[in-house]
Formats: C-alpha cells, sequence, structure tokens
C-alpha cells in the first residue's frame, strides 16, 4: 500500500522554526521527485518546494526562499521540509507530495497543520 505520512507540524511564533518530515512506504521513492505543498484558509493549494532525484536539485517559492529547505533521504525513503523565520502569512496545512515520470503517476500525504501564531 502506498503511503506517505507528515509529521512535524504544530504551533510556532513567528521568527521560529520547524522541520516536517515526510515518510515513504510502498513504491521505489528514489525514482519520484518530492514536493511540498501548501494550504491556507481561503487560498488555493501552492507549491512551496520540490527535489528531484538522484541529483537532488531544488526549486522554491519566491516567498520561501531562503528561509526553506527540501532536502530527502532515498535510502530512507523520507523527505523533510526545514522552515526557519516563519511568518504568520505561512500558516496552512503542508501536503507531501511525490511524483513520478509521468504526472498521472503522484501520491499525497494527508497534510499537517503548521500555525505560527504569538
Amino acid at each position: 500500500q502506498v503511503q506517505l505520512v507528515e509529521s512535524g507540524g504544530g504551533l510556532v511564533q513567528p521568527g521560529g522554526s520547524l522541520r516536517l518530515s515526510c515518510t515513504a512506504s510502498g513504491f521505489t521513492f528514489s525514482n519520484y521527485a518530492m514536493r511540498w505543498y501548501r494550504q491556507a484558509p481561503g487560498k488555493e493549494r501552492e507549491l512551496v518546494a520540490a527535489i528531484t532525484s538522484p541529483l537532488g536539485s531544488t526549486n522554491y517559492a519566491d516567498s520561501v526562499k531562503g528561509r526553506f529547505t527540501i532536502s530527502r533521504d532515498n535510502a530512507k525513503s523520507m523527505a523533510y521540509l526545514q522552515m526557519n523565520s516563519l511568518k504568520p502569512e505561512d500558516t496552512a496545512v503542508y501536503y507531501c507530495n511525490a511524483v513520478g515520470r509521468s504526472v498521472l503517476l503522484a501520491y499525497w500525504g494527508q497534510g499537517t497543520q503548521v500555525t505560527v501564531s504569538s
């Protein structure tokens, strides 16, 4: 059974940090690019960061460049999103996404809530 399970979300103060983890199972993790999306209330789901395999090239939304870092560990079938200097506008549900060579080969996690508030 294919599964993506996010963890690490929670409540953090502005300027703080969180590290999200995505644990994958049921497919060949190294053959998939990994992405983090987020969706805030009243907004569309947006791509936050992406990382390829095996070279691990990365891309980021302009809103998070310099603050967020995506990484992966193929040996552990895990992806991560390190979030620093968090802002209230980062508040959203964050989703882990795995994409194969075909855009039709994609899996989603259930999401984890990140709330940035004082």
